[in-house]
Parts: C-alpha cells; structure tokens; sequence
C-alpha cells in the first residue's frame, strides 16, 4: 500500500479512529524503539571511572566507639 492510499483510508476515518490509529502507530514506534540492540560493552570499559584510596581497607573513624 502505498502512503496516499494509507493517508485517504485514514482521513476517511472517524475522529475516534484516527485517535486509535495515532496510537497504534505510536505503540509501533516504541516496538521499534525497544527492540533497538544495546551497544555491548566491553572488558575494561570503565578503567579509570572508580578511584580506589590506599586506605580502602583502614577502619573507619565513625565506627570507634563500636570496635
């Protein structure tokens, strides 16, 4: 079918209908949006985002009372 025919069955339409067919075609469009593949990542791909402090592993002053 090609888009002036599509375009005259729709405007034939009731308002009512043309409300369903905007939605539908809205719901197609996330479909299609949704089904888009994500980029993988790869190993490594966060090296240098985190920052570990030499003293990761020291207790913590807030916890004196409790040690």
């Amino acid at each position: 079918m090609k888009d002036v025919q599509l375009y005259l069955e729709i405007s034939a339409l009731p308002d009512s209908l043309k409300q369903e067919v905007k939605d539908f075609v809205d719901f197609l469009k996330s479909k299609k949006k949704s089904g888009e593949k994500l980029k993988e990542r790869g190993f490594g791909c966060a090296k240098g985002f985190f920052k570990m402090h030499d003293d990761f592993d020291e207790p913590l002053d807030d916890f004196k009372d409790y040690m």
